[in-house]
């Protein structure tokens, strides 16, 4: 397959913006130059929207299997698609658990009949990920894992966290931790804050999460194991990560959109689009985490997409399920609150999105050069619309952010030479 993208705005680093040609053959970017004119399957007009990498998003939930009603692969990777998103990481915590080499050659086959982009799958680092046992990590690399996490609950004992810290180091991957201390949720639905205190909530303190990271990372310099955090949210989780690499620990953090956006003091009510695991903190964590992200001890944004039912949603911010969808507007959140503001540059924020989760797990995606996978998203960066849920093509409506005006709107990606999702093919064709 050869495709010819023509007049897109790229990136030099001497000379800024350049309208270019790029010609895709065979899954990889063969040549980027003016005025190609190059025979090809389909030449696709870019009419001067700026191109950019593939985004790449190590913390998604697609649900399947066994929260169908929810997501699955093929609806979750065309939301991605949508996104402007060419790799997704697939969190474990499905039922069942991908905690066997059957159970993981099941998802392999269930991904390449399904997925519209490429995605990575982690194995389970516990059996059922129930803190007690620990896989056959040998096995589950052999089967493709793209590391081990127990993502959705911490792992509760020291012991066995650096059990299975010592067994990834040994295959070289990466452990990835959701740090939560159970004996210090209390039951939590929202952070323990100055909103819990007003709705008489039960709060889920700071704590929880950053005494977890702290234990994690001496537990990593131990067992000289690649240790990465999940959606990072206090201002002390970023000083113990801080800390941690100056101390040469290898240790790597993301943090979502949600939290660089939003505060507690954001929450307009009882409104459960609102609630997330870990959530939305203080005001001065928030400022923690852009602090942080600027700073480099942040080292990419991940989504944590995680889309639930209207129905789960609707029963309230204490019994609904935690998580809100990402995939679709991540890219426009950031650029309109980010890049238009000045915090960011544009190639700052691409850069969060593709070559910074790429050198974090050593993966040879992200790069928008000859010779590289041909992951391309087109960017429409003039265009101002409103969030609207009803388009999502994620089975998942639930966010907070529905009615946001933004612009950086995503038009066309191509996944591995393949056009995987088109807005205007009228146009664009």
């Amino acid at each position: 397959m050869k495709l010819l993208l023509k007049n897109v705005r790229l990136q030099d680093k001497s000379t800024g913006l350049e309208i270019k040609d790029i010609f895709i053959e065979n899954g990889t970017i063969a040549k980027i130059g003016r005025e190609l004119n190059l025979e090809a399957d389909r030449t696709i007009d870019g009419d001067g929207y700026f191109a950019a990498p593939g985004f790449i998003d190590l913390h998604v939930h697609l649900r399947e299997p066994g929260g169908e009603k929810k997501e699955t692969i093929e609806t979750g990777t065309l939301a991605a698609a949508k996104g402007g998103f060419t790799t997704v990481a697939a969190m474990p915590n499905t039922r069942p658990v991908p905690d066997s080499k059957e159970q993981l050659d099941w998802l392999q086959e269930r991904i390449a009949k399904t997925a519209a982009v490429r995605v990575l799958p982690y194995a389970s680092i516990t059996v059922r990920e129930l803190g007690r046992e620990l896989t056959n990590f040998e096995e589950m690399k052999e089967a493709g894992a793209f590391a081990f996490t127990d993502d959705g609950v911490g792992v509760q004992t020291a012991a066995l966290m650096l059990e299975a810290m010592k067994k990834a180091a040994e295959l070289d991957m990466a452990i990835v931790a959701h740090c939560e201390e159970d004996s210090l949720i209390n039951k939590g639905c929202v952070h323990e804050g100055s909103f819990s205190k007003v709705n008489g909530l039960n709060g889920i303190p700071s704590v929880c999460e950053s005494v977890h990271i702290a234990r994690d990372v001496l537990l990593a310099e131990a067992a000289n194991c690649h240790y990465h955090v999940c959606h990072i949210s206090t201002k002390e989780s970023v000083r113990v990560v801080r800390d941690a690499k100056r101390a040469g620990i290898r240790v790597t953090a993301e943090v979502t959109p949600h939290h660089l956006l939003l505060c507690e003091d954001d929450i307009p009510g009882l409104d459960a689009n609102y609630k997330m695991n870990p959530p939305l903190r203080g005001k001065a964590d928030q400022e923690a985490l852009i602090e942080g992200l600027l700073d480099g001890t942040i080292d990419f944004i991940a989504t944590d997409h995680a889309p639930h039912t209207a129905e789960e949603k609707a029963e309230g911010m204490q019994l609904a399920p935690f998580g809100i969808t990402g995939l679709e507007t991540a890219f426009p959140l950031l650029y309109t609150h980010f890049v238009e503001k000045g915090i960011l540059s544009l190639q700052q924020l691409v850069d969060l999105l593709t070559i910074k989760p790429a050198e974090a797990f050593g993966l040879p995606f992200g790069k928008l050069e000859e010779g590289a996978a041909a992951d391309i998203v087109l960017l429409d960066l003039e265009t101002q619309r409103e969030i609207n849920p009803l388009e999502f093509l994620s089975k998942g409506k639930n966010t907070p952010f529905a009615g946001w005006p933004c612009k950086g709107w995503p038009v066309l990606t191509i996944a591995a030479g393949k056009v995987a999702w088109e807005e205007k093919a009228d146009v664009l064709a």
